[in-house]
């Protein structure tokens, strides 16, 4: 094979594009942005909205903008966001964890992943629980993040821009200490981000694991920086309740006890992400990098947000519901997802399945009979329960529930698409089987 036909197998040219190709890029590219400052602007201490919308102005969604060019000068703001961020990359470093190999790439190698979600959260943990006793419960920082909410947000937004172009970059810079399983020192890119306009590249990601030294870069950022900071955005909206009013609010504590599991248990569990579609198949570009770093602290944290803002008593009727409703669904998330994950590791052959032409075999039965993505709807009713905290204030802090309903949704279309292409006829027979894509008798 020659090194033409060796690097058109290991890159192959993207033909395929999602959300409309560069138009969809750029739309989403600028306009996801604009949603994430319009929705924090809308539950400020001093401005949350009512009811349904009822006390809604234009003029509050622009108050206290600054030009662009302004947020580059907080240099105070800039500053600890990087100690956060590069602090956390040392520490997912130097903190010891457990050796793990990730899925077969396409040259036949497995990347090496550091997991050790345990020790950082508990030098996380420590560290607050050392502030918290060292400044008698005030937590200067975490009024600092709470008083700093929007100008954070922010900085967030154009860090991730200025990621996603060094990641951008660095995919065009070739392996310089290794190679890789077919002999080329070429990287491998993603499937999706290979295409012949740049735009569109950076934006879905180009290089499938972009790395500096031990560090990867794409699983740090899905589980380090956003996720933690949206766990302490939500401390910090508790701990404002608490300092303004002396009293531990319970719709405060329990979005923070719900999402706080929910965080947790994905940081202590991250091998876990090294089969999913985010780590094995996409690359990281702007998507990613603006979706964790951005979009997840400062959108999943709305509903902790506008309780500071707007508190309400839960009472104990409430609280066994809405424990409940997130107890139901994540009980069918990981039952779901540890059944398929026994399965492939040959631990259940008694399960009914169909064997494709590829060798592979996909699960009908058990969980996995009752609808193609039931783990989907798992997820979702988790992402219910936190908007359920702030009961029927307002429709607005179930935008998460309502964004994720549609994530959802666009992750089932493009696994179908592939699905089909992958497995033709076996695919089709797998639809007969099971004929519902998420909700069991209703789609």
């Amino acid at each position: 094979m020659s090194t033409k036909e060796k690097r058109i197998a290991l890159n192959p040219k993207t033909t395929a594009f999602e959300f409309n190709g560069v138009s969809g890029a750029l739309a989403i590219t600028f306009g996801l942005p604009a949603v994430v400052v319009v929705l924090n602007q809308m539950i400020r201490p001093d401005y949350y909205i009512k009811g349904v919308f009822e006390n809604f102005h234009i003029e509050e969604i622009v108050y206290n903008l600054r030009p662009l060019k302004d947020y580059f000068k907080l240099h105070e703001i800039w500053c600890y966001y990087l100690v956060w961020f590069f602090g956390l990359a040392f520490f997912d470093v130097v903190l010891p964890g457990k050796s793990m190999k990730g899925t077969e790439l396409r040259d036949g190698s497995k990347l090496d992943y550091k997991i050790n979600g345990i020790a950082l959260s508990s030098l996380l943990l420590a560290i607050l629980s050392f502030r918290w006793k060292l400044t008698d419960g005030q937590m200067p920082e975490l009024q600092y993040l709470y008083n700093n909410h929007l100008d954070i947000c922010i900085i967030t937004i154009l860090f991730s821009f200025l990621l996603a172009t060094v990641v951008f970059i660095m995919s065009y810079i070739p392996l310089i200490f290794s190679k890789n399983k077919l002999g080329s020192k070429e990287k491998i890119l993603a499937l999706g981000g290979n295409s012949s306009n740049f735009i569109y590249n950076w934006f879905i990601g180009r290089e499938l694991n972009p790395r500096i030294g031990p560090l990867d870069i794409k699983l740090f950022c899905e589980l380090r920086p956003g996720m933690l900071l949206w766990l302490l955005i939500n401390l910090s909206c508790l701990h404002h309740h608490y300092l303004k009013t002396g009293e531990v609010n319970d719709a405060l504590l329990l979005v923070n006890i719900l999402q706080g599991f929910y965080i947790f248990d994905g940081v202590l569990n991250e091998e876990g992400c090294l089969t999913m579609m985010d780590i094995t198949t996409d690359g990281f570009g702007y998507m990613l990098a603006f979706g964790d770093l951005s979009l997840v602290p400062f959108t999943y944290s709305l509903q902790a947000r506008y309780l500071s803002c707007s508190p309400i008593t839960l009472g104990r009727e409430k609280l066994i519901f809405i424990g409940s409703v997130m107890a139901l669904g994540y009980w069918i998330f990981h039952a779901s997802n540890m059944q398929k994950s026994e399965f492939r590791q040959g631990k259940l052959p008694n399960l009914k399945s169909i064997q494709t032409k590829r060798g592979t075999k996909l699960l009908c039965d058990g969980w996995w009979s009752v609808s193609q993505h039931i783990n989907y709807f798992g997820d979702w009713l988790i992402s219910l329960s936190w908007c359920l905290t702030t009961w029927f204030q307002t429709p607005l802090t179930y935008y998460y529930s309502l964004y994720f309903a549609t994530l959802l949704l666009h992750r089932q279309k493009r696994d179908e698409h592939k699905c089909r292409e992958k497995y033709g006829k076996s695919w089709e027979q797998y639809e007969k089987e099971v004929p519902y894509k998420i909700i069991p008798y209703v789609y």
